[in-house]
């Protein structure tokens, strides 16, 4: 997957990457799971870019509920207040945003706010996957 992400990223993109920080999950979700499917791809994206790998860059300060089912409006309001960056490792850098898909840009939004508000010069998201839904979600 990374393979493929790092292709997409030097045939089409051409972003100047620093850092790349995935999508964190909350506390609760990370022992669910017992691991982030987004930190799995992305420690070797930023392998293969050569690039910074800063997984503790941005925490999840809330659990959120899962965002499948919700609408538009209450996907942003899930997430509204949900992370909070780390100056020290993305202050002046330009951070490379991961997560697994994409519905409405919500995640995105936040976490980009969040290391825009923590001193990241600029943000790029990239996701593995892009949601397409019959009822309009995926329209941002």
């Amino acid at each position: 997957m990374a393979r493929s992400l790092m292709q997409y990223l030097e045939l089409s993109l051409h972003w100047d990457v620093e850092v790349v920080v995935p999508v964190p999950l909350s506390q609760q979700r990370q022992s669910e799971r017992g691991y982030n499917q987004v930190a799995l791809i992305a420690y070797p994206l930023a392998l293969l870019g050569n690039w910074d790998y800063a997984p503790k860059a941005l925490k999840r300060v809330k659990h959120t509920r899962s965002q499948v089912g919700l609408t538009v409006l209450e996907r942003k309001e899930n997430v509204c207040g949900a992370f909070h960056a780390n100056p020290r490792l993305i202050a002046n850098k330009k951070v490379l945003l991961l997560d697994d898909v994409a519905t409405t840009g919500a995640t995105l939004m936040a976490a980009s706010d969040s290391l825009l508000s923590g001193g990241a010069r600029c943000v790029y998201a990239l996701t593995a996957a892009r949601a397409v839904s019959r009822y309009g979600l995926d329209v941002f």
